[in-house]
């Protein structure tokens, strides 16, 4: 495999269907985590630029050139803009790859083919999703329709940058909304390709924009905005708490929460080939460096096959290379930042200082490179009630729970604050039924580690999050509003 030369860096601010610098003239720097050398400066939007997006965004829905169009006809322009993001898949990869330090391959093979498909799903879906009918008597006709909800505003991680924004773009677009995407400011730069790319595919100027800059300063803006109609958070718990209290203290907004994990991975004493369950539990906890919110990072196994499946694991650590992201041969990159290498670093730490015996990794490696790497890190004779084992550490880190039941592994899984994925591995139909049914979390993968497809709706329970899912039907739902149209009919 042969990537083209670093891509071009579109660095403003896209609102209203062209490139702004931020109003302030601000600028901030985007790194190469593989390095730790700058890679650009981007627009610093604040305010001032959200108060611009959204007004374009209103002006658009409004006026209907978006949300009054025909189902096919939006239908048409969404599979346009796929095929337009396919002809770029290559350079969009590589943004992704180098901003976030996100393995080629992965961006290559993963990310961005699974945004082009989640775009196109929700392109079909438009002219497939009908209204009701009440079931009146002879004096009316009651009509149940959705209509687009409005302004959405969609604040998107870093470390899936196109695709998480895909997953909230794709069906508000579909559904007729105008959309307001702001990026982590560690990751800007495909989405402003991605809103290029759209106005090239004939996205009408208004509906998709994209202000980059901080979440203190364009965040906070977007969440307190008194006229957008609806946002869409993925992130940390702590700053979705954030966007409930914006919308409590600004027009009651509508909010959509993806928070944070703490994911079991329950290995129970009946499991299949241990061998394919090391696998699992390995893409569980280290893929995308751990940096994912689905993150398997709590393996809790039953005594009687806890020293068999270490001991895969340990060996299986062969098959992921740390390395620069650039190499398709490497599995794992770097930590996004240095703040954030710093932070798994201590967490590591802690878990040595808590009693937790480190058996593989457990430090920083390739500090030559400049770059934040972590070694691929499995912690054993963890406790339940250790800080590794309780808070979402968003790396490499894998902590070992041993058990001896299949209650007492469904009680500690279930013994956290989060509940957005789990895994559970068993040969037997029962067990796996009653278990997947026992553990509180919004996807369940049985003898295999899962986020379903664009098909099924992905989001959490307890702190993991509320109001609304990504993916699915269900999520093209939450971009409308319910309506009902009541018909009195004269004899």
């Amino acid at each position: 495999m042969v990537i083209a030369a670093t891509p071009t860096f579109r660095t403003d601010a896209f609102i209203d269907g062209q490139f702004r610098p931020a109003a302030s003239g601000a600028r901030f720097t985007t790194e190469n985590p593989a390095t730790g050398q700058p890679l650009t400066q981007v627009a610093a939007g604040d305010a001032t630029d959200i108060d611009l997006a959204v007004r374009a965004a209103r002006r658009a829905f409004d006026d209907g050139r978006w949300s009054r169009r025909s189902p096919a006809d939006r239908k048409r322009v969404l599979l346009a803009f796929a095929d337009r993001l396919e002809a770029n898949l290559e350079e969009l990869a590589m943004l992704d790859s180098l901003e976030a330090g996100k393995p080629i391959t992965d961006c290559l093979d993963v990310d961005v083919p699974d945004a082009i498909a989640t775009f196109r799903w929700f392109a079909e879906a438009i002219d497939k999703v009908f209204d009701a009918v009440a079931p009146t008597g002879p004096e009316a006709l009651g009509l149940i329709v959705r209509e687009p909800i409005g302004v959405v505003g969609a604040v998107v991680p870093w470390n899936f940058p196109m695709l998480m924004a895909t997953w909230k773009l794709a069906p508000a677009l579909a559904a007729g909304n105008s959309v307001i995407v702001k990026p982590a400011r560690l990751t800007s730069l495909s989405a402003i390709r991605m809103a290029e790319l759209a106005a090239e595919a004939g996205l009408p100027a208004g509906v998709f924009n994209v202000v980059p800059g901080s979440g203190d300063a364009a965040g906070q803006a977007l969440g307190r905005h008194m006229d957008v109609d609806m946002v869409t958070f993925t992130g940390s718990t702590e700053v979705g708490r954030a966007f409930l209290k914006y919308s409590a203290e600004s027009n009651l907004k509508e909010i959509a929460l993806e928070c944070g994990g703490k994911s079991p991975q329950l290995v129970l004493a009946n499991a299949p080939d241990l061998d394919f369950v090391a696998e699992q539990v390995l893409v569980a906890g280290l893929m995308n460096m751990g940096e994912n919110c689905s993150c398997g990072s709590r393996l809790i196994v039953d005594r009687s096959v806890h020293d068999a499946l270490l001991e895969r694991l340990v060996s299986g650590l062969a098959a992921w290379p740390v390395g620069d992201p650039q190499d398709p041969a490497t599995r794992l990159g770097p930590m996004i930042e240095r703040p954030h290498l710093d932070k798994v670093l201590s967490y590591i730490d802690s878990g040595r200082s808590e009693g937790a015996r480190v058996v593989a990794g457990g430090g920083r490696t390739l500090e030559e490179t400049g770059g934040y790497f972590v070694a691929p890190t499995i912690l054993d004779d963890v406790r339940n009630t250790m800080t590794v084992a309780r808070e979402e550490i968003f790396g490499p880190v894998i902590s070992t729970i041993p058990v001896d039941s299949e209650a007492e592994a469904v009680a500690l899984a279930n013994q956290t604050a989060y509940g957005l994925a789990a895994s559970v591995y068993t040969t037997d139909l029962d067990t796996a039924i009653r278990v997947a049914r026992s553990l509180r979390a919004g996807t369940v993968g049985v003898n295999a580690y899962s986020e379903g497809d664009v098909s099924t709706p992905f989001g959490g329970f307890k702190e993991s999050g509320f109001g609304g899912r990504d993916k699915g039907l269900e999520s093209f739902e939450q971009y409308t509003e319910k309506k009902t149209i009541w018909i009195a009919l004269r004899s």
